[in-house]
């Protein structure tokens, strides 16, 4: 699965962006940092919670953003459901 997070078209990455797909119904399985903001963990994870996405925990943010090939520290990062296929 965390294969899936390499291709940019087959994710999302941030906060804002991984919130907007779980409310969308967008996200197969949401990814977030345990050194996050507290808030944004918890926001992330309630929102996945509530919209039955399975949620796997990272070790860091720069961890995250390496899963994800970009040069930015990540919090949050989800697999998207209706992804084209590369």
């Amino acid at each position: 699965m965390p294969e899936r997070l390499k291709k940019r078209a087959m994710r999302v990455v941030g906060v804002r962006q991984t919130l907007r797909a779980v409310k969308e119904q967008d996200a197969d399985m949401v990814f977030v940092a345990m050194d996050a903001d507290p808030r944004l963990r918890q926001q992330v994870e309630k929102e996945a919670e509530a919209n039955a996405v399975p949620v796997r925990l990272v070790a860091t943010m720069e961890e995250l953003a390496a899963l994800c090939r970009v040069d930015v520290p990540s919090a949050a990062a989800a697999i998207r459901k209706n992804a084209p296929l590369d």
